[in-house]
C-alpha cells in the first residue's frame, strides 16, 4: 500500500499518516458561512482537501473513507445580511449554500460523504456545553457561557505555538466585563428579538462558532460510527484522523475546537493530524476589496474562465505556500488543459480506470500533497500520447521510414485520463468549456482550412509554396497545428493556441 505523508501542523512535521482504522478513515474539513458568493480564497482549501480526498480513496478505497465538511448557517454575518436586504434568513441560507455547491462543483471539486448545518446539530452543542459546565471547564455568565481557557492552560496554544499569556498581550478580542480572562470564548450566546435562537439551560440563544465544529466531528466521525471501528480504533475514543482548513483558522478557531473536545473528552485527542493551507493572492497582492482585485468563484466563471482552469492553477502551487493568481497563469492553464483534451478527443470515447493510474503521481501526491510535480507527470503523459498519436499519422499519410509508436494510443490515453482524474482534472463533467470552445472557434478554423487547401492547390501547380509557408507561418504563430496530407487540410489548436492571434488574422 501507498505510505502516504503529511505535515502535521501539531507537531510542525511531515508525519507517516496511519491511520486509526484503514477500513474507516476519516477526515473533517471546516466549511463556509453561507451569507454570501464563495470567493476565490474561500475555494483554495476546498480544491487542496478535495485532492487529499481522492488520494485517500484511491488507496484505502472509496467505501473506506468518511470526509464531512460543514456549513455554518447560524452566524452574526448572516443575521446582518437579513437585516440588510429584509430576507429571511432559511432563505438566505438556503440560497447561498446552493450557490457554494454549484460553485465548487464547476471546480471539479467531489461532494463530501457528509455536508451538515450546523443549525441541526444544536442538540448536540447544547450537550456539550453542559458536560463543558460539569467538568468545570465553562461557566454562564449573564446569558452567555463561556469556555474557561485557564482550565486548560497546559492544552491551549500548542497547535499554533503560542502561550496563554503571549496571547492575552496581544489579544484582539472582545473583553466583556463577564469575561473572567480576556481569551475565554463564547460558547453560548443570548439572542434577542428577531435574532435565530433555541431554548436551552441558559435561556434562547444561539451558539458560538467554534462549539458546532467539535459537536458535528463527535457526531459524525465518532458516535455514529464507533460500532464498525475496529477494537484498535475504539482503544482511541473520540478521535479521528484529518482535521483541516485555512491557515486563518489555525487560531483562533481550531485552537478553540482542540480545548472543547479534549475537555468534554479528555480521554481522546479529537484529531490525530492537523493540515493547513496557505492563503491566496492576486497578482502578487493580497485580495482585497478596497484594491478591486477581489474576485469570487462566480466573479471568474462569469468571465468565461473554466472552472477546471481555476483548480489547475491552485494545484500548480503546493497548499503549504502562497498562491499567486494571475491572468497568465490562468491563459496557460487553459491552453494546456485543451491541448489535453484535444488529445484525448482524437483518440475517441475513453473509461477510466483506477489501475491504470500512473504510479509516478500516486507517489507525489502522497508526498503531502505534492500536485506541482504531479501535473508535471501529467504534462510527460500528454506528451507521450502527443508522440504516439504523430507517428500514427505520419505512417498513415505514407511516410514508412517515419518510427512506429513506441507506445499505442488507446493505452497512453487511458493512463492520461485515469491519471489526471486523480487530480480532478480531464473529468468528463468538467469539460464542456473545452467543447464549447471547440464550437466558437471552428467557424474561422474552417475558413483557415479552406484558404490553406485552395493555396495549396495553386502552389503544387505553380511550383511556388511562398504564399503557402506564410500562411502555415502564420497559423503556427497563432498556435494552430496545419496537418496535410493526401486526404486534405487538418487546422487543430495546438498547445501554445491563442485564439485572439487566429482572430486577427482574418
Amino acid at each position: 500500500m501507498t505510505t502516504i505523508k503529511l505535515h502535521n501542523t501539531r507537531t510542525r512535521k511531515k508525519e507517516v499518516f496511519a491511520p486509526l482504522d484503514p477500513e474507516n478513515v476519516r477526515m473533517y474539513v471546516c466549511g463556509p458561512t453561507v451569507y454570501d458568493r464563495a470567493h476565490l480564497g474561500n475555494a483554495r482549501p476546498v480544491v487542496v482537501f478535495d485532492v487529499l480526498y481522492r488520494l485517500l480513496r484511491h488507496v484505502y478505497g472509496p467505501e473506506h473513507v468518511t470526509y464531512v465538511r460543514n456549513f455554518t448557517d447560524v452566524d452574526d454575518k448572516i443575521n446582518a445580511r437579513a437585516a440588510e436586504s429584509g430576507r429571511a434568513i432559511g432563505e438566505i441560507t438556503a440560497e447561498t449554500t446552493q450557490w457554494f455547491l454549484d460553485d465548487m462543483a464547476e471546480l471539479g471539486a467531489l461532494e463530501p460523504d457528509h455536508m451538515p448545518r450546523a443549525t441541526q446539530y444544536i442538540p448536540q452543542m447544547v450537550a456539550m456545553i453542559e458536560d463543558l459546565i460539569a467538568k468545570g471547564h465553562a461557566y454562564e455568565a449573564e446569558g452567555h457561557v463561556l469556555f474557561a481557557v485557564d482550565s486548560w492552560r497546559e492544552g491551549y496554544g500548542k497547535l499554533s505555538g503560542r502561550t496563554v499569556d503571549d496571547m492575552i498581550a496581544g489579544a484582539r478580542v472582545e473583553v466583556a466585563p463577564y469575561k473572567r480572562n480576556p481569551m475565554d470564548f463564547v460558547l453560548w450566546k443570548a439572542s434577542d428579538e428577531g435574532q435565530p435562537g433555541w431554548d436551552s439551560p441558559w435561556g434562547r440563544g444561539r451558539p458560538g462558532w467554534h462549539i458546532e465544529c467539535s459537536a458535528m466531528a463527535e457526531k459524525l466521525l465518532w458516535e455514529d460510527v464507533e460500532a464498525k471501528l475496529s477494537p484498535e480504533a475504539r482503544e482511541h475514543p473520540h478521535t479521528f484522523d484529518i482535521h483541516g482548513g485555512g491557515n486563518d483558522l489555525m487560531f483562533p478557531h481550531h485552537e478553540n475546537e482542540i480545548a472543547q473536545s479534549c475537555c468534554a473528552h479528555p480521554e481522546g485527542e479529537f484529531a490525530r493530524y492537523w493540515l493547513h493551507n496557505e492563503m491566496l493572492q492576486v497578482e502578487g497582492k493580497k485580495m482585497s476589496k478596497s484594491l478591486g482585485n477581489f474576485f469570487t468563484v462566480r466573479d471568474l466563471l462569469d468571465q468565461g474562465i473554466p472552472g477546471e482552469v481555476i483548480r489547475f492553477v491552485f494545484l500548480s502551487t503546493h497548499y503549504r505556500k502562497p498562491m499567486d493568481w494571475t491572468a497568465e497563469k490562468s491563459r496557460e492553464a487553459r491552453v494546456k488543459l485543451a491541448h489535453w483534451r484535444a488529445l484525448l478527443d482524437e483518440v475517441g470515447p475513453i473509461s477510466t480506470s483506477r489501475d491504470a493510474v500512473d504510479e509516478s503521481v500516486v507517489i507525489n501526491l502522497a508526498e503531502d500533497l505534492n500536485t506541482k510535480p504531479a501535473i508535471d507527470n501529467v504534462a510527460s503523459l500528454a506528451k507521450r500520447l502527443e508522440a504516439s498519436l504523430k507517428a500514427e499519422r505520419q505512417r498513415a499519410d505514407g511516410d514508412v521510414n517515419y518510427p512506429r509508436p513506441a507506445e499505442g494510443r488507446f493505452e497512453l490515453a487511458l493512463k492520461l485520463k485515469s491519471t489526471a482524474e486523480l487530480l480532478g482534472l480531464l473529468t468528463d463533467d468538467i469539460g464542456l468549456w473545452a467543447k464549447d470552445s471547440e464550437k466558437k472557434y471552428a467557424p474561422v478554423l474552417s475558413q483557415f482550412t479552406e484558404r490553406v487547401a485552395t493555396e495549396r492547390m495553386a502552389a503544387m501547380v505553380s511550383k511556388d509554396f511562398s504564399e503557402l509557408d506564410r500562411l502555415k507561418a502564420e497559423l503556427v504563430e497563432a498556435g494552430v497545428e496545419v496537418r496535410m496530407s493526401k486526404e486534405g487540410v487538418d487546422l487543430i489548436p495546438g498547445p501554445d493556441f491563442d485564439p485572439v492571434k487566429l482572430e486577427a488574422l482574418k
